[in-house]
């Protein structure tokens, strides 16, 4: 796999290598031997899916302390602009974002650390999203960024009025009024 750095620290890109031929094509998703040598060590212990149609925005979500997620995500339906912003206490990039277009056909991945908010756009007709996440969902420790937060400006490459959000996501606080 080429693991791409990202001016971000801590945010990954990944390009695994496919094998493709008239049949169709082959790649590992995730071998964690050649996950801890180039980008650390990560024990996953949830994967998830999401299935969503063109417009729908999720996000910027995020767990908080000792239930704080690494993910690790990518798209096998569609296309995606997943999107990462820093709220690490003291990091010099902190409320920093960055996006990256992950696709069925690129077979990119992302790798978000702890200590950051996600979320994603759908560009395609439907997508398909997996992640594994190094820790388990806990509903008391969730948080959240509002996704159109006028200080981020997140261009998520949908017209304003073809965005399609879930109610408690139209209601999150903007990242300066976080607690």
């Amino acid at each position: 796999m080429n693991v791409i750095k990202t001016e971000i620290e801590g945010l990954y890109v990944i390009e695994p290598r496919v094998f493709a031929d008239d049949r169709g094509y082959f790649f590992e998703s995730y071998n964690q031997r050649e996950f801890d040598e180039k980008i650390g060590p990560v024990r996953f212990v949830q994967d998830n899916e999401s299935r969503s149609q063109y417009g729908v925005v999720r996000g910027l979500h995020f767990q908080k302390g000792e239930h704080a997620q690494a993910k690790l995500v990518r798209v096998v339906e569609g296309a995606v602009l997943d999107v990462a912003v820093d709220l690490r206490p003291g990091s010099p990039t902190y409320g920093k974002h960055f996006g990256v277009e992950l696709t069925a056909q690129n077979h990119r991945q992302f790798f978000i650390p702890r200590g950051f908010a996600h979320g994603f756009s759908v560009l395609s007709p439907v997508a398909i999203f997996q992640y594994k996440c190094d820790n388990l969902y806990c509903p008391e420790s969730e948080g959240a960024v509002i996704w159109n937060d006028p200080d981020l400006a997140i261009d998520w490459r949908i017209p304003t009025d073809k965005i399609i959000l879930s109610p408690k996501d139209m209601k999150h606080p903007r990242l300066k009024d976080l607690k």
